[in-house]
């Protein structure tokens, strides 16, 4: 069920495979909440792609159907896939790691040690981004739903294509220097200039997903939390890291709410009033994003005869692959030495404005409302200076020097 929020819905459009990614802290359920979309919209005639960018798959498991790295038809439409990585890394890396790796054992490193470091920090990521660009330009599907890793891996693996592109180019750039400054002699003792090329058709694949990753008729990041505060925290934390990547966020989704109870003065009358305390909280923490109220069922929805009952519950008559909002809950840029921290605030009066902050925590209060933004660590040792509306903006400056504010104008 949809809490009530102004918002625009856009069809999807193009024939290209539409992505959208499900992103939350680990065991909130966000296995769950793909494979039912991903369940409903094949129901609805999508052609549907559900894959697994976690390690630690489950996919399967809530799908009740064993899986592997290539895409399985469960049933007409709907295709699901664990991407295996080890398997993906040979793929796309293969003859470059043999080449690394055996220019390490050449310089005394052990096989296995050697075959360790020849994979370069971020490759599991990269090789992900690779599998779900490639699947997503076959023309075969309609949407692909994607299980992301909890949080923390997530934000790691939407930050390497910009990453890894420096990267590439470092690498480049450093094997043409040395080439030229040591000469034939030493050039032969270097990895083959294959390497660098396979590395730069990666890094030219990896800059195109990066454009489909951004487009937000292409894609949709959904984030999905329990209403705990710790998970709330974590949740914002998610938002705006994605909101700092250009990453468009166009939901939440709140899992696992418990229904009223059958008879009243029950224990369970204090838990459901907590939750309650924080959904409001979460309304206001999201307040420009339409949030999703999924409720604690009495069987696990495992299987697809169960997803697709719970999709029905979550998503009633709507289309699960339409775009649900289009444009960032909040920005963030540098203007010269400082930040500018954006938050749209339409129709609001500033003297009903008020700002205050608590470690890394922003609290933005509207009248009797509040709204809590975590900050990112390039702002959380910086001061705020004095905030000022704009447009519909709130918009907050940051700086080394800031003054002490608080104040709007």
């Amino acid at each position: 069920m949809q809490t009530d929020h102004a918002s625009t819905h856009v069809p999807p459009s193009g024939p290209e495979a539409r992505l959208i990614l499900y992103v939350g802290k680990g065991g909130v359920g966000k296995t769950t909440l793909a494979a039912a979309t991903a369940v409903r919209s094949a129901e609805l005639g999508h052609r549907t792609l559900v894959v697994s960018t976690d390690l630690a798959h489950s996919l399967g498991d809530v799908l009740d159907a064993p899986l592997d790295g290539e895409p399985r038809e469960l049933t007409p439409g709907l295709f699901a896939q664990e991407i295996n990585i080890l398997e993906e890394i040979r793929r796309s890396w293969g003859k470059v790691q043999d080449q690394l790796a055996e220019f390490l054992r050449n310089e005394g490193m052990s096989a296995i040690q050697a075959d360790e470091v020849a994979v370069l920090p971020g490759m599991e990521e990269v090789a992900a981004l690779v599998q779900i660009e490639r699947q997503g330009r076959l023309g075969k599907y309609d949407c692909i739903v994607i299980d992301a890793a909890p949080t923390g891996e997530t934000m790691r693996l939407l930050s390497l294509p910009e990453s890894f592109q420096w990267y590439a180019v470092r690498i480049r750039d450093w094997r043409g220097r040395l080439g030229r400054m040591a000469g034939p002699l030493f050039n032969n003792l270097l990895p083959d200039l294959s390497a660098v090329d396979v590395m730069s058709r990666l890094a030219a694949r990896v800059k195109a997903l990066r454009e489909v990753l951004i487009d937000p008729q292409r894609s949709t990041y959904r984030i999905v939390l329990t209403p705990d505060r710790a998970v709330l925290r974590e949740a914002q934390r998610a938002e705006t890291y994605l909101n700092m990547f250009q990453y468009p966020v166009d939901s939440v989704f709140v899992n696992r709410i418990l229904p009223p109870p059958e008879i009243p003065g029950t224990y369970l009358d204090s838990l459901i009033a907590g939750q309650a305390t924080i959904m409001s909280d979460i309304r206001n923490a999201f307040a420009a994003l339409p949030v999703w109220e999924v409720s604690l069922t009495s069987e696990e929805p495992i299987g697809l005869s169960r997803l697709s009952l719970l999709a029905g519950l979550v998503f009633g008559g709507r289309d699960p692959i339409e775009v649900m909002h289009v444009g960032p809950s909040l920005t963030i840029e540098r203007r010269g030495e400082a930040y500018v921290m954006s938050i749209p605030l339409p129709n609001v009066e500033t003297d009903k404005l008020d700002l205050t902050r608590h470690g890394d925590q922003l609290y933005v209060n509207v009248g009797n409302f509040r709204r809590a933004v975590t900050l990112p660590l390039a702002l959380a040792d910086l001061k705020p200076g004095i905030a000022r509306m704009q447009h519909g903006n709130l918009e907050i400056p940051f700086e080394a020097r800031a003054r002490t504010p608080t104040a709007v104008e």
